[in-house]
């Protein structure tokens, strides 16, 4: 038995002319499972009787499998959901004025191991297939998609484009690019192959420091891939596709958070055209040990940004009372 969302328009075209069946039927289970959430081919009342039995015979639907769902008191909603394998899977649903945002995950765990991050704690098991990725929207229903769940997509690069291409396509979710949001922690070889995939996505670097002593410490990758390196990198990704680049920046008490860390901030970003810095007070793990700064501080911090013509936004905490940050849920669960 195969996940049907592992396929694409094209693939499964080409298996109902195999059959002997109208590859225009593809479009039809396509509408049946994107658009209209059916998860049982026997519903599928515009195709054959003999092509959806035969649909049931070799593929499925729906393969993750609810364990909890948590509503928060501002509306975000997060899934635990298990894969066949038992590996455990977030997803977390953020309302908003005129907008439902999907986060996505794009892998069971994650093997970055980023400080301020609960995703990590227990390791990488393994990349999540297109499907699982898709059924994740499938349950979400949103306007826009986030994959800044679990995992590093750039790290499971080809299954996470391959995601991407179905839920933007016309005959599936028909999710605009410009609704999607890739976050990396900085893969430069990735960003650089990104940068060519002609897709109007955005894309979220994760910097969370100004110098790569602090930066190695909050995400080890940077040791392989220094910030020098990564900016550069944001420079040419900017100037080869026209598209604003988003760098996300942690703001951890006693870490990264004072005045003179923004003043380097503001120095190492200022030549990059098209970019914006999202600010981000931790979310408290107590595993970690780490706080966010006090407001005071948070507020120092994004207004000397602004004041040297830094493009700066402060992310609002959403879902704190449900644990939505990522990994946390499923940190809970590995315990047990």
């Amino acid at each position: 038995m195969t996940d049907i969302k592992e396929l694409d328009l094209v693939a499964l075209e080409k298996i109902f002319s195999q059959w002997g069946h109208s590859a225009f039927h593809a479009r039809h289970v396509f509408s049946w499972v994107y658009k209209r959430g059916v998860t049982d081919f026997a519903q599928m009342s515009d195709l054959p009787a003999e092509l959806r039995k035969r649909l049931k015979d070799n593929f499925y639907i729906v393969g993750l499998k609810v364990i909890e769902k948590l509503r928060s008191r501002d509306g975000t909603e997060k899934f635990l959901l298990e894969s066949k394998d038992k590996n455990l899977i977030e997803c977390v649903s953020i309302p908003a004025e005129g907008r439902l945002t999907g986060c996505i995950s794009s892998q069971a765990g994650c093997r970055y191991a980023c400080r301020f991050c609960a995703s990590g704690l227990s390791g990488f098991k393994r990349n999540l297939s297109c499907g699982e990725i898709l059924e994740q929207v499938l349950y979400l229903r949103p306007s826009h998609i986030v994959f800044m769940g679990t995992g590093e997509p750039l790290d499971n690069y080809d299954h996470v484009l391959k995601a991407i291409r179905i839920i933007n396509s016309k005959e599936a979710f028909n999710i605009g690019a410009r609704r999607i949001t890739i976050s990396t922690c900085g893969i430069i070889p990735a960003i650089k192959k990104l940068a060519d995939e002609d897709l109007q996505i955005e894309l979220s670097v994760s910097l969370h420091a100004a110098d790569d002593k602090t930066r190695s410490l909050l995400v080890p990758l940077n040791t392989k891939y220094p910030l020098k390196d990564l900016i550069k990198t944001c420079a040419e990704y900017i100037k080869k596709t026209n598209r604003q680049i988003t760098l996300e920046y942690v703001l951890i008490k006693g870490v990264n958070s004072g005045l003179p860390q923004a003043r380097e901030l503001s120095t190492i970003i200022k030549g990059l055209k098209l970019a914006k810095v999202n600010l981000i007070p931790v979310n408290p793990i107590k595993e970690l040990r780490i706080e966010p700064p006090n407001k005071l501080e948070i507020l120092f911090f994004k207004d000397y940004l602004l004041k040297a013509g830094i493009n700066a936004t402060l992310r609002k905490s959403r879902g704190g009372d449900i644990n939505a940050a990522c990994g946390q849920l499923r940190l809970k669960y590995a315990k047990v």
